[in-house]
């Protein structure tokens, strides 16, 4: 499959076709969710959405270091270097690193405005050193490059049907929800990192504060505060979720039922955690595999209707490609 990825993508040389093969890989280790959806793509836009998960997977796990093997200023250091790796990779299409070169030469094919990486770096700096954030106004702040400008780095990528400006809010706010997903789901996880990603003032409207998340990670006992908490938050990014549904239809209909999936198998994961009872602190929520195979199958059987709508409209016009015209074309 990767091959025949490449191939369609137009990605000939062999140094270049082993970089994205290597992003590729990133994403199917760690991004199941992600991975699955990428699957309902055109063969030709996969590897680019690879190479961009990849790039962003290769610099959320310097920061994390989950071995704790590497001290902040280390980090911080490899962060650095990345970033002028990148910038050198963004202005000559070349690079060292595999994943900084196979994300340069997307960035190029694509158009994508190289101001969205250099955000999403500073967005990764920032988790070297803070650890909460107090409002949902500062989350908001941090999550602009760690989230909404991976939509906004998809657009290109996934195509329009209107002016790609139409559609850059909602996409914003899909990687918003995504990222609020994330950070209900890996509450626990990320406590035992020192962060905590839920809003500190969300957390103390319902008697909610660092210490007592700690002490119920480290007892494995629930707390009604808690709870409520997690239910709010729940709210909360069901709400983003709504903001980011519209902008599926002003998508190229062809990579509409890609996103359409991710976004199914996403809020998945907030009724999975509601289920569950919102016990996040104590076990990671999975939605389950049947659930997720049969998410994926019913946007298989949507590509493949776009897919036949999109050959009757080139054989026909009148069938539809003059309406795509008419509408802005794609983008």
């Amino acid at each position: 499959m990767t091959r025949r990825e490449l191939d369609a993508a137009g990605i000939t040389d062999p140094a270049l076709r082993a970089a994205y093969t290597r992003c590729r890989r990133l994403n199917a280790r760690h991004g199941r969710t992600y991975f699955l959806a990428t699957r309902l793509l055109p063969v030709e836009r996969r590897p680019a959405v690879h190479a961009l998960y990849g790039f962003a997977r290769w610099a959320d796990d310097i920061v994390d270091d989950l071995g704790r093997s590497r001290t902040a200023g280390e980090r911080d250091r490899l962060l650095r270097e990345l970033e002028s790796g990148l910038a050198h990779g963004l202005r000559t299409g070349e690079g060292d690193e595999p994943v900084v070169r196979a994300v340069a030469d997307t960035a190029g094919r694509y158009g994508i405005e190289h101001t969205l990486f250099a955000d999403f770096l500073v967005s990764m700096r920032s988790d070297l050193h803070v650890t909460d954030y107090p409002t949902y106004a500062d989350l908001r702040a941090y999550m602009h490059g760690s989230a909404a400008v991976i939509g906004l780095q998809m657009l290109p990528v996934l195509g329009t049907v209107v002016p790609r400006e139409e559609a850059a809010p909602h996409a914003a706010a899909l990687g918003e929800a995504f990222q609020l997903t994330n950070f209900l789901r890996d509450v626990g996880e990320d406590l035992d990192r020192g962060r905590i990603y839920l809003p500190a003032d969300l957390l103390a409207a319902h008697g909610v504060d660092r210490p007592l998340l700690e002490w119920s990670r480290r007892t494995g006992r629930t707390d009604p505060r808690i709870r409520a908490a997690l239910v709010a938050a729940e709210a909360l990014t069901r709400g983003v979720y709504r903001l980011a549904e519209p902008g599926i239809a002003l998508l190229d209909p062809l990579t509409r039922p890609c996103v359409r999936t991710a976004f199914v198998l996403y809020g998945g994961i907030l009724d999975t955690i509601a289920e569950q009872g919102y016990t996040v602190l104590h076990r990671r929520a999975v939605v389950p595999l049947r659930r997720r195979a049969a998410t994926a199958a019913a946007g298989a059987v949507r590509i493949a209707a776009a897919r036949r709508r999109a050959r009757t409209a080139r054989r026909d016009p009148r069938a539809g490609g003059a309406a795509l015209e008419r509408k802005g074309a794609v983008k």
